[in-house]
């Protein structure tokens, strides 16, 4: 602690130096004097201006975490030895896991394979089902909440800060939502239904996406407003990475909560694959998901080998459940308390330097290529796949060499049409309409600029998109340029509401801008062909 003297908390937790700090809370090495061990203590942070109500919400808060850990018994998690009182604040003293967390080896390391994905997510489905057992949802589940213990491999479920019991009430006030929104499940954002143990399997779910791309959530945005819009309504490709991992995260991925596994069926599903032998699985898994070619109105299935049915998440043709609807309430007060709870979570993190991944876990290699998603750095997180452009055309769609100099896979009947600025390929109807411009020199603004200048024309009097609504612009990249994706809903041209996707790059001098536009009605359709273009556009 700097050569400070060292701080010893209630005559007995002998404070030796911080582990790591959150929101709410600084987690501090301490040793026990009286059993001389080595433990963790949990320091809660209050605000010297907060008043004594949000001060007394906060003692609660730490009071009820240590309660709800101390009530279950499990070696994946965390064991609750203590609480402790000093200078009018709580300290929760707890089990000393030596290791890292799962975020931090994911930033150190890169992406899980699926078989050693699977080992963790089976330890932290055995630790929920535990909790849901007692009576305790977690609510937070996520990367940085999971501890990695070196030399034992041991996975540890932590930070029960904004747990409840099931049957227990919420300490935060009416309308605010507590935890990391992007691990957050959809319903838990939406009106007129109580948690239940299904928003911790959807957690563990984008959990589980995160470990092997490579600590990137597929919700992961530059907005509150964007991620949860992302949750609750935006359809996923589900990453070929996962390999025999996709049919249980289309599962813990289904915005139905009836459709999700419970914690013990997650357990058995996610044990069978790590225990796996051979690579005969994941090529299986892959031909499983592969769709067979559709007529050319019927939206082809493409890209091939990354999909599986369910709501929000796209796949080959077969029944479907019906998709629940969700209402998403986002007064801009309740954005706000969102976006304070979203930075305030309680935060456990542990140690850096000094641990390894658990054992027999090999992180896939970092250098790998992956054909369907790339896990860029958070600040330029892109919201879709992107990959290399491949030498043949997906399932569904054949690859054109456009006379204007650049190439792409565009859907199986689309025909072309030269509409300048820009080269349109039109569907039967012209109901699904994908276009390409491109500009040189590109603007000296950039991408973002650009985006966000016609975003705030686009509802104006001559607005090229009449009834605009629902506009997000975000920063991205596409294979390392700047780039910027502009997404919308609008009125249409007559032939009623449209949803379009336009995303916009700088490469080599040149500016690049790939437009597809959908019946709102068909919107997953119209992100498939989306996806397909941005990730085989190939330019002159």
């Amino acid at each position: 602690m700097d050569g400070a003297p060292r701080r010893v908390l209630a005559g007995r937790y002998r404070l030796e130096g911080r582990l790591g700090q959150g929101g709410m809370g600084t987690v501090w090495r301490a040793v026990d004097l009286l059993l001389d061990r080595s433990v963790a203590v949990k320091e809660v942070l209050v605000d010297a201006g907060s008043g004594h109500a949000e001060r007394a919400e906060r003692r609660e808060r730490v009071l009820r975490e240590a309660r709800t850990a101390a009530r279950l018994t499990h070696p994946r998690i965390v064991v609750v030895h203590d609480v402790v009182e000093e200078d009018g604040r709580p300290w929760i003293v707890m089990e000393l896991v030596e290791g890292r967390s799962l975020a931090e080896a994911l930033h150190e390391e890169g992406p899980l394979s699926p078989r050693d994905a699977a080992r963790v997510g089976a330890e932290l489905a055995a630790a929920l089902a535990a909790a849901h057992a007692g009576g305790v949802l977690h609510r937070d589940v996520k990367p940085g909440n999971v501890l990695l213990e070196a030399g034992t491999g041991r996975v540890v479920l932590t930070d029960f800060g904004i747990a409840r019991p099931v049957d227990g009430t919420t300490l935060t006030s009416t309308g605010q939502l507590v935890g990391s929104l992007e691990y957050m499940a959809p319903e838990r954002m939406s009106g007129g239904r109580e948690e239940d143990p299904a928003s911790d399997l959807w957690s563990l779910g984008v959990l589980l996406w995160a470990a092997v791309t490579g600590d990137a959530s597929p919700f992961r945005r530059n907005s509150v407003a964007a991620v949860l819009h992302a949750v609750a309504l935006q359809p996923l490709v589900l990453p070929e990475t996962a390999g025999e991992l996709m049919p249980l995260l289309a599962r813990l991925l289904d915005r139905d909560t009836t459709a999700r596994p419970d914690a013990a069926e997650a357990e058995r599903e996610l044990r069978a694959v790590a225990e796996e032998r051979g690579s005969g699985a994941r090529a299986g898994a892959a031909a499983a998901a592969r769709p067979a070619p559709a007529p050319p109105e019927t939206p082809p299935a493409g890209p091939p080998a990354t999909e599986q049915s369910g709501p929000g998440l796209r796949g080959p043709a077969g029944p479907r459940r019906r998709r629940r609807g969700l209402t998403v309430v986002l007064a801009a007060a309740g954005a706000l308390a969102l976006a304070g709870a979203g930075a305030g979570a309680v935060l456990m993190t542990e140690g850096r330097g000094g641990g390894h991944l658990p054992a027999s876990t090999t992180p896939a290699s970092r250098t790998a290529a992956s054909p369907t998603v790339t896990a860029p750095a958070p600040a330029s997180a892109s919201p879709f796949p992107s990959a290399s452009p491949s030498a043949s055309a997906s399932t569904g769609f054949h690859q054109v060499e456009d006379p204007r100099g650049f190439a792409l896979d565009v859907p199986d009947g689309f025909t072309r049409s030269d509409e300048p600025p820009r080269v349109f390929y039109y569907s039967a109807g012209r109901r699904f309409r994908l276009g390409i411009m491109t500009k040189n020199p590109a603007p000296a603004d950039g991408p973002l600029a650009e985006m966000r200048a016609e975003a705030a024309a686009a509802d104006g009097p001559h607005g090229a998109y009449p009834g605009y609504r629902g506009g997000t612009v975000t920063a991205t990249e596409h294979r390392g340029d700047p780039a910027a994706l502009w997404e919308f809903t609008w009125n249409g041209d007559g032939d009623g509401p449209r949803h379009t996707l336009d995303l916009s790059w700088s490469h080599g001098g040149t500016q690049y801008d790939v437009w597809v536009s959908a019946p709102l009605a068909q919107a997953d359709a119209g992100r498939r062909y989306y996806t397909a273009a941005e990730r085989s556009f190939t330019p002159g």
